[in-house]
């Protein structure tokens, strides 16, 4: 008996190439549309580096930016290590908050009993500071994970259900009452006209989630971690070591910048044709 092993269609492997050459074009054009930013940077730093030395500022209050760089070259491994935990407790928040969200405001929206007894709640719990929650969330799951994650959560699922339950609700009247006329059941009018009319709002509440969800790691960081980089910042702080403190600053906004992208580029392979939503990249 012969087993045959069939390999990609030309079809493929041309959409895949097709892939690739526009995720490079559009990092190489999104570099060269920035290039006033980086150099905006770059003279900050630069007078940043001048106005420190030349008051002779201590180095335990401001660093000069020399000073930070070089501290981010001889700890890159434990910064590295640190931004990984981080960076495991936003990712499963994030997702976390992306799968409720979602689920709550399609429920919402199809269902006017559920959003008279889910809103009403969700609403409340926004309106309680998360670090006035972390204590009971460390008596339930300890020092471990899951408290980080839970924060990273409640910070970020609310954007992302209000949007969703905007953007669910923005489909046109006439449209929903035309696929059924044609016989389109509920599900495939929620999958070919509420979700793709959802999708730019949806993509709004993700950016602002993504952003939300490494501040709440961080705050969980804060009241009780081994690890992480709000771990990292305590430590230094509490060695008085600024250029070290500085270094996790630069770590983190990295990590908020390049999640921040990373929804970016997922919009513009969801949505192409809608260019003027792209434009909040960093």
């Amino acid at each position: 008996m012969t087993i045959q092993v069939q390999s990609n269609s030309p079809h493929q492997a041309a959409r895949r190439s097709s892939r690739i050459s526009f995720l490079t074009k559009s990092l190489m054009r999104r570099i060269g549309e920035n290039t006033h930013v980086l150099i905006a940077f770059a003279a900050f730093f630069l007078f940043w580096e001048a106005a420190v030395r030349f008051f002779k500022v201590a180095p335990f209050i401001l660093p000069p930016p020399s000073s930070i760089a070089s501290r981010l070259s001889q700890d890159w491994p434990m910064l590295l290590l640190h931004s990984l935990a981080t960076l495991q407790e936003v990712v499963i928040g994030f997702g976390l908050s992306i799968v409720v969200g979602l689920g709550l405001a399609t429920l919402v929206v199809s269902n006017r009993t559920a959003e008279k007894l889910i809103m009403p709640f969700v609403i409340s719990l926004k309106t309680i500071p998360k670090v006035a929650l972390a204590p009971i969330l460390i008596i339930w799951f300890g020092y471990g994970m899951m408290p980080k994650i839970a924060i990273a959560f409640l910070i970020s699922f609310f954007p992302i259900l209000i949007a969703a339950n905007i953007g669910l609700r923005s489909a046109e009247k006439e449209m929903i009452y035309l696929a059924r006329s044609m016989g389109a059941s509920t599900l495939q009018t929620f999958l070919k006209i509420r979700f793709p009319k959802a999708l730019p709002s949806i993509f709004g509440g993700l950016r602002i989630g993504i952003v939300q969800a490494v501040i709440g790691a961080i705050v969980g960081e804060y009241l009780a971690s081994e690890r992480g980089l709000g771990y990292l910042q305590l430590v230094a702080q509490s060695r008085m070591d600024t250029p070290l403190l500085f270094s996790t600053v630069i770590v983190l906004s990295l990590l908020g910048v390049i999640l921040f992208n990373l929804i970016v580029v997922a919009e513009k392979m969801c949505m192409p044709w809608a260019k003027s939503s792209h434009e909040l990249s960093v």
